[in-house]
């Protein structure tokens, strides 16, 4: 390669720099740059893949869906590849169980992408994980913890622990939950730090609402929860769980947060435009992608896939569905 020979360094040196990789020295990085102006060069896609056997090409596999939670992490994704010079092909399945996943994976692979990456935020999407080839680079997000491949997860745990915190911190006795789907990590993860937060407190464990994650049965939850009247605060799982609850509180007479105060989870971008505007748990899409992206590149350079694990912790945005409870019976906004 001309521009290697004319900048004295070595191939693998000047495809880290034309990626942007972050392990190049400045000086390094100005002598490969200076180099590739001299020649004019361009880089060669096609030739870099029939060189290597693959394309700069990353393969995502996900659930077809209007989620917010896959959604944002989805597009996170895609844009932290394409600044680091890598296109994304999207496999959209419609259920996570194995048959469709090893298709999706399948369809990835005849593609030749450099590295795929798994969104398996429930068990029966991580049985295609063990059929991956040994050589492909992979990471999982929102994958099962106890499986040996590189990882990245927003820390549910964190962030059931912090919402619970939070509404305890205002003064009521005890947190109701209404939990998303069973199956799924995020929902574990956020039932385990809503239970700890409470047995922290020395405060009552009320048995979880299951629900799924939609507004309709959030709505179908607050039905049962409105008419509780021991019921002051609520930590719903996700921010449209929460929509519903409000409907349903609304419909019951049970203001919030002077007599209900409420706690969601993922920051819809409408959730600041709730009636009232809906306290909840912000995971950083971003960072996920882009510790997601950094894994990708390190096997990239090593050829080896290591079971490393990242969580990166959620921040609670604090808005107007929570109040501190003053007098028995009754609260007062703070």
């Amino acid at each position: 390669m001309d521009v290697a020979r004319l900048a004295g360094v070595s191939h693998q040196t000047v495809s880290r720099v034309l990626n942007d990789h972050p392990h190049v020295t400045e000086r390094t990085r100005m002598v490969v740059r200076a180099a590739i102006a001299e020649l004019g060069y361009r880089p060669n896609r096609a030739a870099r893949a029939l060189a290597t056997g693959r394309t700069q090409v990353i393969g995502v596999v996900t659930q077809s869906s209007t989620l917010y939670g896959p959604a944002a992490t989805l597009s996170s994704f895609a844009e932290a590849a394409i600044d680091a010079g890598f296109t994304v092909s999207v496999e959209s399945v419609r259920s996570l169980d194995r048959e469709p996943m090893q298709e999706a994976v399948s369809r990835h692979l005849d593609q030749r992408v450099a590295g795929l990456v798994i969104i398996a935020p429930v068990e029966s999407a991580g049985d295609v994980i063990g059929t991956v080839p040994a050589d492909m680079p992979l990471v999982c997000i929102d994958g099962d913890p106890m499986l040996p491949t590189d990882l990245v997860t927003v820390d549910q745990e964190a962030g059931g622990y912090a919402a619970t915190s939070h509404l305890l911190s205002a003064g009521h006795k005890t947190v109701w939950h209404v939990a998303g789907p069973a199956e799924w990590f995020d929902s574990r993860g956020r039932i385990e730090g809503w239970r700890r937060a409470l047995t922290e407190a020395n405060a009552e464990i009320p048995p979880p609402i299951q629900a799924d994650w939609s507004a309709a049965s959030g709505y179908q939850a607050g039905q049962l929860l409105s008419r509780m009247r021991e019921v002051t605060a609520i930590f719903a799982a996700n921010d449209h769980l929460a929509l519903g609850l409000l409907r349903a509180l609304h419909e019951q007479g049970r203001r919030v947060p002077e007599d209900v105060s409420l706690v969601g989870f993922d920051d819809l971008p409408e959730a600041g435009f709730f009636t009232p505007p809906l306290t909840t748990i912000r995971p950083d899409f971003a960072a996920v992608a882009a510790a997601c992206l950094e894994m990708l590149l390190s096997q990239f350079e090593s050829g080896q896939r290591g079971g490393r694990q990242k969580t990166i912790a959620p921040t609670l945005i604090s808005r107007s569905s929570v109040a501190k409870l003053s007098l028995p019976g009754r609260l007062a906004n703070g």
